[in-house]
């Protein structure tokens, strides 16, 4: 499985998907060849993404090429009026975790990664860039979001903006010292994390596609991962900082 996936939730521009982009067939199809030149074998989409049709776009995009890649769809929301169409049903069976995770929301680490560790789960990763935060078009005091997927659809979860804004600051230092973008050096991190499969890229343009797609084809260095894991830690909350404390040697480390 490629290290980064691509994610189709701006393909097909149906209903409150809308605003999350439009991309039709032909501007599909383009992305799905560059993901498939850059060696990209996972394409993550939903049967809840504009109502299906992300998932007929993604058909149709790769036509004939459907066999020789991998295809995830994901489940839970509310698709019909059945007892089977809602929730996780035995109509549904999991192989991996989808789960958020990024330099500004690391609670994946407390339980969630450790527990797919163990069982031998693999992780994809949604939202890399938490909506955009982490995109380096976002910094301390810039104020007016209108316009912007931050302000139509809000942060994925919640985000202490200080301290976010910390993690941005080193992220841009880092990427002028690398010659890259912002979001390849947050995507690259996560690259590096235990337990991580493959990370979900999405786009609504090539040119975001491309740069995303960067992301794999370098490593950041243990110095650069270490300073990016401390500007970006949080206080443990209790009881796992307790269960740190007393029975560190009984857990799974991530680091």
């Amino acid at each position: 499985m490629s290290a980064l996936s691509f994610g189709t939730m701006t393909f097909g521009g149906r209903g409150r998907f809308a605003n999350m982009g439009s991309v039709g067939v032909e501007e599909a199809t383009a992305m799905v060849d560059r993901c498939l030149e850059a060696g990209v074998n996972l394409f993550d989409t939903a049967d809840m993404y504009s109502g299906g049709l992300s998932e007929e776009v993604l058909g149709q995009a790769l036509g004939k090429r459907r066999d020789d890649v991998l295809v995830a769809t994901k489940l839970n929301s509310r698709m019909g009026e059945g007892p089977n169409d809602l929730g996780q049903s035995r109509h549904h069976s999991f192989v991996s975790l989808q789960a958020y995770y990024s330099l500004v929301a690391r609670e994946l680490e407390h339980e969630l990664v450790p527990l797919c560790l163990d069982q031998g789960v693999g992780i994809l990763v949604w939202s890399p860039l938490a909506a955009g935060f982490l995109s380096g078009k976002f910094r301390r005091g810039q104020g007016d979001l209108e316009g912007t997927r931050r302000s139509a659809q809000g942060d994925p979860g919640t985000i202490d903006e200080e301290q976010g804004f910390d993690v941005v600051d080193a992220l841009d230092d880092v990427a002028k010292a690398r010659g890259a973008s912002v979001p390849q050096v947050a995507l690259n991190w996560l690259l590096r994390r235990p337990g991580v499969t493959s990370v979900v890229v999405g786009a609504r343009t090539l040119d975001q596609l491309a740069d995303n797609l960067a992301a794999a084809s370098w490593e950041l260095t243990p110095d650069e991962v270490r300073r990016l894991d401390e500007v970006s830690a949080r206080p443990l909350p209790y009881p796992y900082w307790h269960q740190r404390k007393f029975n560190g040697d009984r857990l799974v480390h991530l680091a």
